[in-house]
């Protein structure tokens, strides 16, 4: 035995479905398709969500809620995620969105917010379009400035 003449066992390779090949095939005239209506056409191709004419889901579920348009979506950055980056000297001094953008904690149209969680113990001057006020409190108590654009 080798590779040249494997076969798959007896029965297990089914024949393909010959559909419109004539009447003496059993599959000619309609080929399966049945009788008028659209499926039985060329080109047929059913609208996403059509249920065969009953009210589709998303039309029988009531609609809900609102997006408000003038939203403004800030990248949160803590304070400890400030700390790590001092700890592990790749800020110093002065933090703009130039810096942060450089470490990957935002990217350059992001608006970014100051947030409180954790502790600053580094002496930062930060610059950014919001601080929370226990951001604030924190970066000033350490002798740093928040800056806000």
């Amino acid at each position: 035995m080798d590779l040249s003449n494997l076969k798959p066992a007896k029965g297990s390779i089914k024949g393909t479905k010959r559909i419109a090949r004539g009447e003496g095939s059993g599959k000619g005239g309609t080929a399966t398709r049945g009788h008028k209506g659209a499926k039985s056409r060329s080109g047929y191709k059913a609208k996403g969500g059509f249920e065969g004419g009953q009210m589709p889901l998303q039309r029988r579920v009531p609609k809900f809620g609102f997006k408000n348009i003038n939203r403004k979506e800030y990248r949160g950055i803590n304070l400890d995620t400030l700390q790590y980056l001092v700890d592990n000297k790749k800020i110093t001094g002065k933090v703009d969105i130039d810096v942060l953008i450089a470490n990957g904690l935002a990217h350059k149209n992001d608006l970014i917010k100051v947030l409180g969680r954790g502790e600053l113990k580094a002496k930062l001057d930060i610059t950014a379009h919001k601080f929370t006020e226990t951001a604030k409190a924190a970066i000033e108590a350490q002798g740093g400035t928040a800056t806000t654009i």
